[in-house]
């Protein structure tokens, strides 16, 4: 009789804990539906075409989406798998990279740039101080971004249809012929070496290198030049190894090439006017191409990095990775109002918000991308659009977005 009633009692707690899973399983997918409805009005602003979300902890995805369309004449819709170049966030896949090169025994960050480097690059109001990796990698190294990084630095794709696309992005931009693309040491050394014929007198601070923080994509794809020249690995290549293939992000790379191209998406400089398919020479700084799915495996590894769990570095080069390393006296100004700006301080090439959120936005042509995570509850948001904005109404579109993920994260972790 006992044997009886404990089988019983077994059959009716397994039947409790089915019937509380289902009942979890239910809440986690309304709660799911409900962000995906509220998400979808918002989308009816017309501000972006089409654009994807996913929020992630340090176990994984829980939830991504695509809203919108990759392609309005097409009617194609913009899906969690749907690719597109993210801009500057594209930096921080760089200061994974220099500390995996650094792990490898092959350069160390405060070694001086000119170790190893083709061609001399000094400060000429400094010629006696040395820029270090690490000065590139906190934005401290006194090189700054000159005219000839908008100029001379994005080309059109080759064979693509230019029939009702628009090539004037604003006055600034200009769109290069594929014909006529440069290589990154190419750029950098026309740019950054003296009598350069894209040297000019705005290409270095009138500040020590290691003084003042000055953001620089320049800064940053030479610090990816280093990486090769250390290696003898090209930085794509380098990447894809350490990083995507570890990480599996399969469906992402640095060039067209890299990837499957009928998954990109077109891009707008507004909702009504196309803009043509680009590269950038110095393609570290920010042309990384990817999908919401990819990213958010990017962004799980980092949430586990920071929690000492990580898989592509060890514990000690991702302490060094969030680090702070800069002081107040290092920043001219400082933002203190945006939680979701990374130049509040840096780690190397990660950002930190004077709130404590960690990551990187990024900015350019028919783009706009943020990655951010929150290490007091290890919960990242990531939203990427194909679209331009400008103004309040942009940017109350954009942060409405996000601010209706941070309202749902905490609701599917737990």
């Amino acid at each position: 009789m006992n044997q009886f009633y404990a089988i019983v009692f077994s059959f009716l707690f397994l039947i409790s804990c089915k019937n509380e899973v289902q009942t979890k399983e239910y809440q986690l997918d309304t709660q799911k539906d409900s962000l995906t409805n509220e998400i979808t009005e918002l989308s009816k602003s017309g501000i972006f075409n089409g654009f994807a979300v996913a929020i992630v902890d340090e176990k994984g995805v829980l939830y991504q989406n695509g809203f919108g369309f990759s392609d309005i004449k097409q009617n194609k819709k913009y899906t969690d798998s749907t690719l597109q170049n993210i801009g500057s966030i594209s930096k921080t896949f760089v200061g994974i990279a220099l500390l995996k090169a650094q792990e490898l025994g092959k350069l160390k960050l405060d070694d001086p740039i000119n170790k190893y480097l083709p061609f001399k690059v000094v400060n000429p109001n400094f010629p006696d101080n040395e820029i270090t990796i690490r000065h590139l990698a906190t934005h401290t190294s006194s090189i700054v971004d000159n005219d000839f990084y908008l100029t001379k630095n994005y080309f059109l794709k080759e064979h693509q249809d230019l029939d009702g696309v628009s090539l004037v992005f604003d006055e600034m931009q200009m769109f290069n012929p594929a014909d006529s693309i440069v290589s990154m040491e190419t750029f950098l050394k026309n740019t950054l070496i003296k009598n350069g014929k894209w040297n000019t007198n705005e290409t270095y601070l009138k500040n020590k290198p290691g003084e003042i923080y000055e953001y620089s994509n320049t800064g940053t794809s030479l610090a990816a030049f280093v990486l090769e020249k250390a290696t003898g690995i090209p930085f794509d290549k380098f990447t894809k190894d350490y990083i995507l293939d570890p990480l599996k992000m399969e469906a992402s790379g640095w060039h067209f090439s890299d990837v499957d191209f009928k998954n990109y998406s077109k891009l707008y400089s507004n909702p009504k006017t196309v803009l043509p398919f680009y590269s950038i020479a110095t393609y570290p700084d920010g042309n990384f191409i990817t999908s919401v799915h990819d990213l958010s495996l990017y962004l799980t590894e980092l949430i586990k990095g920071y929690n000492e769990n990580g898989t592509i570095l060890s514990k000690e080069s991702y302490k060094e990775f969030y680090q702070p390393q800069l002081e107040a006296h290092n920043f001219t100004e400082r933002n203190e109002r945006n939680p979701y700006n990374e130049s509040y301080n840096v780690g190397i090439y990660m950002g930190f918000g004077y709130s404590g959120y960690i990551g990187h936005t990024g900015g350019d042509p028919g783009i706009a991308s943020m990655l951010f995570f929150d290490p007091k509850n290890n919960i990242g948001r990531i939203l990427i659009v194909n679209t331009s904005f400008s103004g309040k109404e942009g940017s109350q579109a954009f942060f409405g977005i996000w601010d209706v993920l941070e309202k749902y994260q905490s609701k599917l972790k737990n």
